[in-house]
């Protein structure tokens, strides 16, 4: 029997002692209303009006009380909030909670920052007018009870702050765009929590402060908002899907809470850490009526304070009992969601010791009712969800606000009566969070000083710096002991020389610093088979950084002390001299560094050189022709080394002209090409930004361009990216207009159903035979392989279960410029465990055969592995076999090259530059079941058409930000498109991957 917390227990009591009678809404009297407050009638008839089912409504939201002074959301919408065919711009949200504020004292509204695009942000707090007033005071206070460090980790003290203390409850809506029902909803419960003064009510505004953000990803609202126009100007005719969300990326602005990349995330994290909240709470719609997965599914986060688990029970258990009471079909929690990846921008909170929260209400992407028809996995009954969703319902806006404002005033309305245990649970995760070393360790992650990936290791500290997280630096040497590589070694002492970076185990967010540099392992037999996002995020791995990981204390003794400027890592200049080289060890900025320095002189070198006691790998840059002021403010900026040598060194070069770069994209879905751009972006790449459409209009590509990036679509069949969309449906404008004032930004169309089609496909293989580099990746690389753009490559499926894994792999050509400035190895994170197969002929790997020759032999003498021989005549020695490893292709004799057309001729073939480690060493970090059947495969390389190159990834190298240390594959190639052709030579024997231990 599975052991239950108190607070479980506390939660399951009271569900079961909630009423349970599905019509006995009067029966609950917790939630009455001040029978002395007018109610404003027509707005309460509109609700009624509005609201589908009787079931639907619950007695919190079925009135609205009237006020002479404050405006409901009618003065702003036209109607009241969740209408039908209405939805609000973001400006329009705003602005009626800025009137809501100037006629209450009970509201005030900030700018919490702004989007890519430069829309505002904003944060609403509502609570009695004492306790605005006293904000300042009493946030100093739970900013102690955040870092206990400043109380002496006196649990006195701290008892003391929290009876003074009031907590904060923050809430966020629409980071999804598609899902649109929040603003509106927030927009009332807004005004509810200013004006009502129902005693619970009262009780709510008096003892917390609550915290909205109405929208979160305002850019993809507004062209919500825009499409939605659109469909109702052409009410006969189907509308544009929601193409660009965010001006990067759509659905996954929800999985940027590890690598910190868009500005909503930190956005969000600085207002909840600036207000120390205590929960983050974010609204979401696609399931039918309202799942609370506070509660969720394993595996939870094994990084989580076990108190976090406490006060998800408690919280998601008791919010359904509530709603049950009023006999709300269709709210449960528990779920098949499992709570695994602190990716969710929910989980800023608890990796931050706060409170994650999560509903997912039902919506229709926009304001029309309609009838909905359920699957039957969404209407079923089980254990956990004893009164379900109807199987067919007529579903309005209306419905989706009744349900997200009652299970939020009824959760508020717990959390009010319950603030104390909140806040000393608040306190004692921070102190738990100090006390890490002391309980379960480690005691540190410590990074060893590295000149090769000093580039990388500063990137890795931004993020760390945008999570909040304290750096330390050593100012001396420091010895510890450290476990041994397998629980049977023995432990070992490791010195970490001065400079050394230390991220301490002892302070307040160190949870989130754990669950980055840690490794994650997911088992196979888990019951959890259906993991909801990636398994394994180790930024160690994924940053291709040296981390180690400390358990001994003894390192929090050394001195140290706080790194304040990440850029003082790198970007330094030594030496004397003419000539500056910049060494590759795989950087991020090496590539950028050519479009800062324009005018100046750059090489690019084609063999290793020591010089200046330093060692710089093929691929290093030659610099001379710019002044010193502008090459130590660019290599500043870059973080780059550089140094100076008193003449050039005497190998091989070419020269570096900045590429000429475009990045295509289609008009089927942009999300993850949005994680490309985002890395050019920063990066400061230049490029042109052209779709599949343009490249069926434009002949000759390679007059424009060098280089055409395909970044994968997402999971786009090859047809599909060459059809587009079904043209049997009417044209669809993604284009500026009066009615749409915010689509066609980042790129536009008349109608986003054309594909590539097959003259965009012979412009781009006629790109690519004169010379071009056509860089892909997964679902592209996929679409590369069947349009005949790779000779002699095809795609391995084996039955391995990768899902979001970290993976080992080994260099097989470690001359391809492509792998310039690289070690052996590097790890890759892979979505399903892609890889390839190549072969010297066209077509798939190997003809048809009737017996195995490396694997069998026929009956006969002699042992497995020995030859058997026919008698009566002298032996006659066959011709040798060599059997291919998974990533060569088999070797042609004579007679399978006599006058065979499908040979590629040898210049032709293409070559492996990366593949996956053996069996043994594959898995890093995540889930990796039957590993075997793609063990030691392909999973980069490099195709041959014509005089170009197809670069063809099995992973996806840029992806949410979280694979810095594989962007240096892409740049490479883009950096040496035009040297791309040398001699390959065998992998050497020692060439096997080394595994860093964070």
């Amino acid at each position: 029997m599975r052991h239950f917390s108190s607070a479980c227990l506390l939660a399951l009591v009271v569900l079961c002692c909630a009423p349970c009678r599905l019509n006995a809404q009067d029966l609950n009297s917790n939630y009455d209303r001040d029978p002395k407050q007018p109610i404003d009638q027509h707005y309460s008839d509109q609700i009624a009006k509005y609201t589908t089912d009787k079931s639907f409504l619950s007695p919190l939201v079925s009135y609205l009380p009237a006020s002479k002074t404050v405006p409901t959301p009618e003065k702003v919408l036209g109607d009241v909030s969740g209408a039908p065919d209405m939805l609000p711009y973001a400006e329009d949200v705003y602005k009626y909670f800025r009137m809501l504020e100037s006629a209450s004292p009970r509201v005030r509204v900030f700018t919490i920052g702004h989007s890519e695009e430069g829309r505002e942000m904003i944060a609403a707090a509502i609570a009695d007018p004492e306790l605005l007033a006293g904000a300042k005071e009493n946030d100093a206070r739970l900013a102690q009870l955040a870092d206990p460090r400043t109380l002496g980790m006196d649990d006195a003290k701290a008892r003391s702050l929290i009876d003074k203390s009031w907590p904060v409850y923050y809430i966020t809506g629409t980071i999804h765009s598609t899902e649109t029902g929040a603003p509106t909803a927030l927009m009332e419960l807004a005004y509810r929590l200013a004006v009502d003064d129902s005693p619970y009510i009262r009780y709510i505004r008096s003892h917390m402060v609550v915290l909205i953000t109405p929208v979160v990803e305002v850019d993809g609202r507004d062209r919500m908002v825009d499409i939605y126009k659109w469909h109702k100007a052409h009410p006969d005719q189907k509308w544009p899907h929601l193409l660009y969300w965010g001006h990067y990326v759509a659905h996954d602005n929800n999985r940027d809470a590890m690598g910190m990349t868009l500005n909503l995330t930190r956005n969000v994290l600085d207002t909840y850490l600036g207000w120390h909240a205590q929960v983050l709470h974010d609204l979401h719609e696609s399931v039918p009526f309202l799942y609370d997965n506070t509660v969720g599914d394993g595996p939870y986060n094994a990084w989580v304070d076990p108190l976090l688990s406490d006060e998800w029970a408690e919280l998601g258990w008791n919010n359904v009992a509530q709603m049950q009471s009023f006999g709300m079909p269709g709210t449960f929690t528990h779920g098949d969601f499992d709570t695994w990846s602190p990716g969710y921008l929910m989980f800023l909170a608890a990796m931050h010791n706060g409170v994650s929260r999560l509903y997912e209400t039902f919506g229709n992407g926009g304001a029309d009712t309609e009838k909905r028809i359920l699957d039957p996995e969404d209407y079923s009954r089980t254990w956990y969800r004893q009164n379900p969703p109807l199987p067919v319902v007529q579903w309005s806006q209306r419905d989706n606000n009744n349900y997200e404002e009652t299970a939020l005033l009824t959760t508020l309305t717990y959390f009010s009566q319950h603030t104390h245990h909140f806040l000393e649970n608040y306190y004692r995760k921070s102190k738990r969070s100090i006390e890490k070393p002391a309980l379960e360790g480690p005691s540190a992650y410590v990074l060893p000083p590295d000149a090769a990936s000093a580039n990388r290791t500063v990137e890795l500290l931004k993020v760390l710096a945008r999570q909040h997280v304290e750096v330390e630096q050593l100012t001396a040497p420091a010895t510890c002991t450290l476990p041994g590589e397998k629980r049977t070694d023995k432990p070992k002492q490791q010195t970490f020389p001065a400079g050394s970076l230390v991220v301490r185990m002892d302070q307040p967010y160190s949870r989130i610093a754990d669950a980055l540099l840690d490794r994650q392992f997911w088992a196979p037999d888990d019951p959890q088979k259906h993991p909801y996002d990636d398994t394994g995020w180790s930024f160690s791995h994924l940053f291709d950084v040296n981390v180690v990981r400390v358990p001994d204390a003894d390192i929090l003794k050394a001195a140290m002390t706080r790194v304040t400027d990440a850029f003082a890592l790198a970007g330094k200049l030594d030496g004397t001299g003419s000539v500056v080289a910049v060494a590759n060890t795989g950087q991020v900025s090496l590539l950028s560094l050519v479009y800062k320095l324009k005018g100046a002189k750059l090489e690019v070198t084609e063999k290793p050189f020591d010089e200046a006691s330093t060692h710089f790998a093929a691929g290093s840059l030659l610099v001379s022709g710019v002044d010193d002021v502008t090459l130590k403010s660019a290599l500043h900026d870059l973080a780059l080394s550089g140094t100076r040598l008193a003449a050039a060194p005497q190998v091989p070069v070419h020269d570096a002209p900045a590429p000429r770069v475009a990045m295509m994209h289609t008009w089927l879905a942009t999300q993850t090409e949005g994680w490309w751009r985002y890395a050019f972006d920063n990066a400061g790449i230049p490029y042109d930004y052209i779709s599949t459409q343009t490249v069926a209009k434009e002949a000759n590509l390679h007059a424009k361009y060098d280089v055409i990036i395909f970044a994968p679509v997402g999971r786009a069949s090859s047809q599909l990216i060459i059809d587009g969309l079904p043209r049997w449906n009417n044209p669809m404008p993604w284009q500026k207009s009066d009615l749409t004032p915010n689509l066609g930004g980042i790129d536009s169309t008349d109608d986003m159903r054309p594909g590539l089609g097959y003259d965009g496909l012979a412009h781009l293989k006629e790109f690519v035979e004169k010379g071009g580099l056509f860089i892909t990746s997964e679902d592209t690389a996929q679409f590369a392989i069947d349009m005949g753009f790779a000779p002699g490559v095809s795609v391995v499926r084996g039955d391995a279960r990768v899902v979001g894994t970290v993976l080992n792999t080994v260099f097989v050509d470690r001359d391809s410029p492509v792998a310039f400035g690289y070690a052996r190895s590097v790890p890759v994170i892979s979505a399903d465990g892609m890889v390839f197969s190549v072969s010297n002929t066209l077509g798939q790997r190997g003809e048809r055969t009737l017996m195995d020759p490396y694997a069998d032999r026929p009956t006969g003498r002699g042992s497995v592995e020995d030859s058997d021989a026919p008698l009566g005549r002298k032996i006659a020695e066959p011709e040798p076999l060599e059997q291919p490893k998974p990533w060569q292709a088999k070797k042609l004799n004579e007679e399978q090259m006599r006058n065979n057309l499908m040979v590629i001729p040898g210049e032709m073939r293409p070559s492996v530059v990366l593949r996956l480690s053996g069996a043994k060493d594959l898995l890093l970090d995540g889930l990796l079941d039957k590993g075997s059947s793609i063990a030691e495969h392909a999973i980069v390389v490099d195709a041959h058409l014509g005089q170009g190159h197809v670069l063809l990834f099995g992973n996806n190298p840029i992806y949410r930000g979280e694979t810095l240390g594989n962007y240096a594959l892409v740049f490479n190639a883009i950096l040496n498109h035009d040297h791309l052709n040398h001699t390959i030579l065998p992998e050497k024997a020692d060439d096997k991957p080394t595994d860093q231990k964070p």
